[in-house]
């Protein structure tokens, strides 16, 4: 029998070009631990993709879109959040991975590793798709530990990353968990364990993520 290890895959290289946009109105108050007020930005991009020989021209299009609001003078803060993308114009394999849509992880749907939503290829690797679709929402309830410094924050996500230039709903990952937030003077410490509600066999039961700043 052979022992040898496989070959690995063939190496493709994209020459991409792109003429970014991005728009932005945002009236919350707060950068890192915003209490009320909401963001709104879009993103459009017109790209030139060469590979293999084939020149391909489409737009790279982003949504997204949070909400807070302030239950009372030092009740909850309820925080949501959308994001839509899209990708028109190329097929999946003229477009760069680089260029694709990805979900999955801390800032995205928590319960699942990082860009591990999604179609995956034959050796079980993400590949991207051209759609992608985020849906999420906590409530941030104040506590009195530490004068007051320490969040307990429920949450639920959901997320789809489709092959289709818009998101068709037909493989949504959802994950929920709870995490604990310190309020410092430069921002909110995260911590965030999340488990995903719907896995498929290659995620793992729980996901720990710690960073800076609110997830959204």
């Amino acid at each position: 029998s052979d022992l040898t290890d496989p070959e690995p895959p063939e190496r493709q290289t994209y020459f991409v070009a792109a003429l970014p946009g991005y728009a932005q109105i945002d009236t919350s108050d707060d950068l890192l631990n915003p209490t009320e007020g909401f963001r709104v930005s879009m993103r459009a991009s017109p790209e030139v993709s060469h590979t293999q020989g084939m020149q391909s021209f489409y737009i790279r299009n982003q949504a997204d879109a949070s909400y807070y609001r302030q239950v009372g003078d030092n009740g909850p803060i309820l925080a949501g959040r959308v994001r839509l993308g899209s990708i028109n114009g190329a097929p999946l394999d003229n477009i760069a991975p680089s260029r694709r849509f990805f979900a999955g992880g801390g800032g995205s749907v928590r319960g699942y590793g990082f860009r591990e939503i999604g179609p995956r290829n034959e050796e079980g690797d993400p590949t991207g798709g051209r759609s992608l679709l985020e849906l999420s929402a906590e409530a941030r309830i104040p506590t009195a530990l530490f004068d007051g410094a320490v969040q307990v924050v429920p949450f639920v996500d959901a997320g789809s990353v489709s092959t289709r230039q818009y998101p068709d709903f037909e493989d949504i990952r959802v994950g929920a968990g709870v995490g604990v937030r310190y309020l410092t003077g430069f921002g909110p410490l995260r911590l965030d364990v999340a488990f995903p509600v719907n896995p498929r066999p290659s995620d793992s039961f729980v996901a720990v993520y710690v960073s800076l700043g609110q997830a959204f």
